[in-house]
């Protein structure tokens, strides 16, 4: 995986951040979600390299990236400002002052951030599979709770859930994978293989925790800039089938378009026929949508 990148790790907001980077043109900076690392970016990695500078780092908490430990009740070490901080200065250690952002799950969650608190730096949002998280709460019901069952789960105060998910480590992520996942198969052995070796690792399990315990600041932010449109192009791509967790994203009553018309400018997507991991599961119409987007902003010479 990831042949001809460069591995590194990047001192960034006062920590280490674990990424890889390749390729050349307009930078693209990808995010990955929960209970992943940048390795979910794999299928899709060699062809975007062909036409722009791609970054791929692990989230703070997540992977092989640091993961700095938080005083109850502080939720600002693991909020999605500071992981914004975090890859906005990356990017600038790297020599990139404006990119495009491709996130998935916890990523877009980052990158919305992003694009708001570096309005004049991201180009462009593509977003698989995330209705934001103020919507989503506002709005929680009977089948949106059923489908975000860890998110309510690791909230509660530590250490029970970090205790809970690590004693069951192995069959959590094999629940999650199965649950989240339509295509069989779309999880490689040797992608696995990685997400096991992270999420095996108690720090990981405490980092992802805090990172959805800081829901409760983000909330905190996310109102603060009610009603604050992004002012860059937005893609959006959807689970359109995800039979084993119903209510996934929208409950009974959301729509992903309509929820992403209220936060941005410009959106435009549409649902494919696969579960929650998208650039796994359809890698080359994941690829295809992204492209295109990009090539309508004419941003690029794809």
């Amino acid at each position: 995986m990831f042949e001809g990148f460069t591995h590194t790790q990047v001192q960034a907001n006062g920590i280490t951040i674990n990424l890889r980077y390749g390729g050349s043109g307009k930078p693209l900076l990808l995010l990955h979600g929960y209970p992943q690392t940048h390795v979910m970016w794999h299928k899709i990695t060699p062809a975007l390299a062909k036409k722009f500078s791609v970054v791929v780092p692990d989230l703070r908490g997540y992977g092989d990236s640091e993961k700095p430990l938080a005083d109850e009740g502080d939720h600002t070490v693991y909020c999605k400002r500071t992981t914004a901080l975090d890859q906005a200065q990356i990017m600038t250690s790297l020599g990139f002052e404006t990119f495009h952002l491709l996130g998935h799950d916890r990523g877009v969650r980052v990158g919305y951030r992003m694009a708001l608190d570096f309005p004049e730096r991201v180009l462009s949002l593509t977003n698989f599979d995330v209705m934001p998280s103020q919507a989503a709460f506002e709005n929680m019901d009977t089948p949106l709770s059923f489908a975000w069952f860890h998110w309510h789960l690791m909230r509660q105060p530590a250490p029970f859930p970090e205790t809970m998910i690590h004693n069951s480590a192995r069959e959590y992520l094999d629940f999650l994978f199965d649950r989240w996942t339509a295509i069989e198969g779309a999880i490689t052995e040797e992608a696995y293989a990685e997400y096991w070796r992270c999420f095996s690792d108690p720090g990981m399990i405490r980092g992802t925790c805090a990172d959805y315990r800081a829901v409760e600041l983000d909330l905190e932010h996310d109102d603060a800039d009610r009603g604050r449109k992004l002012n860059c192009p937005v893609l959006v791509l959807w689970a359109g089938h995800i039979p084993k967790r119903p209510g996934w994203q929208t409950g009974g009553g959301l729509d992903m378009l309509s929820a992403w018309r209220e936060r941005a400018e410009d959106v435009r997507g549409k649902a494919l026929p696969c579960g929650h991991f998208i650039p796994e599961e359809m890698p080359e119409e994941a690829l295809k949508e992204v492209l295109a987007f990009l090539r309508s902003l004419g941003k690029t010479d794809t």
